[in-house]
């Protein structure tokens, strides 16, 4: 199967955002792409929660969404929306995934579990909990021959949830991102390589890129890693871009003979404080 990873720069208009896509889909499809995974904040990345809130639509009917379903049904692939802002009841949002198969409807969705909230020496908090709510449900859905197990950005940070994953039978995990320069720079590989190997997965990582009209800057980067953890093919840049790799079910089996971890995994008790 082919895979494509679509880089973007979204900015602060959705149907903007979405105009830019169309072509970058395109290139996937003409390359052979039948899965196209888009990043985190596709349709819209906001200024702020104030700008967020005026602009998210709801997520029944969504314009945005509707264009996307349509674009999916055109091609005939399934189309992965890394993620957009869904309103919710209490004024919050969900950071949510949505993927539609080749007849344009959606397959399934999933809404981030883990939110980056911290407080750091010298600089402001940041609690992304006070405008997003948690998602609570691992998502998988079948694409094709393999098993699509859903993240967005943060979550590959922990590795019990890829765990999770691949033990209901994920077999490509995918992980839209809107990864930070400095984080970036120190962390996206190695933890998306760790990812690949711990779970003898393929992953595939969709990253915005570049300075964004909000005033941030993200790492870009995108990239598709094997199940033993090599690089196959990787956007070594922050421009808007195309990313296409093809993949093989066989390799993941391959993986996992080799190295059983997923199968000689083993509950435990609590660790034991000794006293000297």
């Amino acid at each position: 199967m082919k895979i494509a990873a679509i880089q973007m720069r979204s900015g602060l208009d959705p149907d903007a955002n979405i105009a830019a896509l169309e072509p970058l889909l395109a290139e996937a499809v003409a390359g052979g792409a039948t899965y196209v995974l888009t990043p985190e904040v596709t349709v819209l990345f906001p200024e702020n929660r104030e700008h967020l809130a005026s602009v998210a639509a709801p997520y029944e009917d969504h314009p945005q969404l509707r264009r996307v379903g349509e674009l999916a049904k055109l091609h005939g692939i399934h189309i992965h929306i890394g993620s957009l802002a869904v309103p919710l009841p209490d004024g919050r949002f969900a950071n949510r995934s949505v993927l539609f198969g080749p007849d344009g409807a959606i397959v399934a969705t999933y809404d981030k579990i883990h939110l980056f909230d911290a407080t750091i020496a010298g600089l402001n908090a940041y609690r992304e909990s006070a405008t997003y709510a948690a998602g609570e449900q691992a998502i998988t859905a079948p694409v094709g021959e393999f098993t699509l197990g859903m993240s967005i950005c943060y979550d590959m940070r922990f590795p019990r949830l890829f765990n999770s994953l691949a033990n209901a039978g994920a077999t490509l995990i995918a992980v839209p991102a809107a990864f930070t320069v400095p984080t970036g720079q120190a962390h996206w590989h190695v933890l998306l390589r760790a990812r690949a190997i711990e779970t003898g997965s393929y992953v595939i990582a969709a990253a915005q890129g570049g300075h964004h009209p909000n005033g941030r800057a993200t790492y870009g980067h995108s990239i598709i890693i094997d199940p033993w953890g090599r690089i196959v093919a990787e956007l070594d840049h922050d421009e808007p871009g195309v990313l296409l790799a093809d993949i093989d079910p066989q390799q993941v089996t391959d993986a996992r003979e080799r190295i059983p971890a997923l199968a000689n995994a083993r509950d435990f008790a609590a660790p034991q404080t000794l006293q000297a």
